[in-house]
């Protein structure tokens, strides 16, 4: 009896320890919602990582992935603040710095769709064109990322032709047009060498039709009128030389189309 007395004793005694244990444990909040941080001082302390730290004085150095923790942690855990819309933004901000522009596109693509009339969708537009930009090879090479690239700025002069970011895109979107219309001429001078008549006019026609007033219309004018001789369109390529010569009298153009005029006289 008096065995079972002291069993019962110590068993109420091993109760009452792991409940205050318990309670202690509830009480400091050691799991669980109590040991996130507010979402402004999460977006504060990302704003601070993403600044980095000078190394021996000479640069500055970033560990992105450590940066992007407290601003998923405000997606994940205040997805209706007003910190949220901005973490998805500083999120793909920071993969762009490190020139990881897929998964910098796929931030500032996912950001345009879940928040269409968020005045900040300008800025990602004109920062999924730049993904591309800087994905640019040499003019001579495959061109897939210009298109893309000019698609995207496209999209915001005419969506968005008032806003900030339009502005520095109409810039850059000048630039590649030139530069399509370049890779053009290229590919058409290309098939001129080759007496591939055809496709070179081709591709001189393109360029007339698709990026005019770019500076290569002059030239692009007198040879689609010298592919248009060499296949026999005599007419045709003497309209084509007059038009160098009424419109780009002071060219080099306009000087090669009247020899080519004269010599058919």
């Amino acid at each position: 009896m008096l065995k079972h007395r002291i069993r019962s004793r110590s068993a109420r005694s091993l109760g009452a320890v792991l409940g205050l244990a318990l309670l202690a444990s509830c009480s400091t909040g050691s799991s669980g919602f109590e040991d996130i941080a507010p979402a402004d001082e999460l977006y504060a302390e990302g704003l601070e990582l993403m600044k980095g730290r000078r190394v021996l004085g000479i640069y500055t150095w970033i560990n992105y992935g450590q940066a992007r923790e407290p601003f998923q942690a405000i997606i994940d855990n205040y997805p209706y603040s007003e910190y949220e819309t901005e973490a998805q933004i500083k999120i793909a901000d920071s993969y762009f710095a490190e020139s990881n522009y897929d998964e910098a596109l796929s931030y500032y693509r996912g950001f345009g769709d879940l928040h269409p009339q968020h005045p900040k969708v300008p800025y990602t537009v004109l920062r999924s064109a730049l993904c591309y930009y800087n994905q640019i090879e040499s003019i001579d090479r495959d061109q897939t990322a210009t298109r893309e690239a000019l698609k995207y700025l496209e999209l915001l002069s005419t969506q968005y032709p008032y806003d900030e970011a339009t502005e520095e895109g109409e810039v850059i979107l000048h630039h590649l047009r030139t530069r399509l219309a370049d890779n053009m001429m290229e590919v058409g001078d290309f098939y001129l060498e080759r007496t591939q008549y055809q496709s070179a006019a081709t591709r001189y026609r393109r360029v007339l039709d698709d990026y005019p007033g770019l500076g290569n219309d002059g030239e692009a004018l007198f040879k689609l009128g010298l592919c248009y001789e060499k296949m026999k369109r005599i007419d045709e390529a003497l309209r084509l030389y007059h038009v160098v010569l009424e419109n780009f009298s002071n060219s080099r153009d306009a000087e090669r189309a009247a020899e080519r005029i004269a010599g058919a006289e």
